[in-house]
This record gives C-alpha cells, sequence and structure tokens, in this order.
C-alpha cells in the first residue's frame, strides 16, 4: 500500500499542530483564534500557533476529512470548525498511541512514575 494510500485511510501518527487543534476541538466548535488560545493554555510552556499554523493547518485538515468548517460564528466575522467522525477516531488513535509511548518510557524508567 503506497504512504499517501494510507495515510487517507488512517491519518496516524498526527502532527503535533493536528494533535493539538483537534483536542481542542474536542469539547465543541471553536474559531481559529479561540483554537490558538486553547492550544497556548493546554501545553506547558505553551505552544504558540500563529495565524499561518492554525489556519494552513485547518485547511489540510478540512481536506483530510478530520475538521469541517460548521459557518460564520455569532458575530459572523470567523468561521467555526468541529472535529468530524473521522478526526474523532485519529484523536483517539493518536491518544492511545501516545498513552503506550508514554507508559513504554516509564517502564524505562526515564521519567519517574508519579509524573
Amino acid at each position: 500500500m503506497s504512504a499517501k494510500r494510507r495515510e487517507e485511510e488512517d491519518p496516524t501518527p498526527l502532527t503535533p499542530a493536528v494533535f493539538h487543534v483537534l483536542l481542542a476541538l474536542a469539547d465543541g466548535e471553536l474559531h481559529g483564534y479561540a483554537i490558538m488560545r486553547s492550544v497556548e493554555e493546554a501545553t506547558t510552556p505553551g505552544i504558540k500557533m500563529g495565524p499561518g499554523t492554525i489556519y494552513g493547518s485547518l485547511q489540510r485538515m478540512e481536506e483530510a476529512g478530520l475538521v469541517e468548517d460548521r459557518g460564520a460564528a455569532d458575530d459572523g466575522r470567523r468561521r467555526l470548525y468541529g472535529i468530524t467522525e473521522r478526526g474523532r477516531l485519529a484523536l483517539e488513535a493518536e491518544s492511545a498511541r501516545l498513552a503506550r509511548l508514554s507508559d513504554l518510557v516509564r517502564e524505562k524508567g526515564l521519567v519517574p512514575r508519579e509524573v
């Protein structure tokens, strides 16, 4: 199976930007600026995603079927984005992959178990 075909069927592993955008959208629809704020607040140290990164990622994610444009926000100026079923499945698969990696890191004693 070609790499492109595999990516179309299973987009994991996700890039950090895509993972964090999907994670931000897991609780509901957001516009681009709110996604940027959510990512920055959820990460330590705060990952800063500029407009080029966020909107470029959203466009590619929409083309991949991971998110969808849900129309204008109440103010009519901003576009709301929501996670699709495919996006939620990719987020769940990536979360499980990261959890397995975290367990492996702990088993090897690279970080304390209580972290």
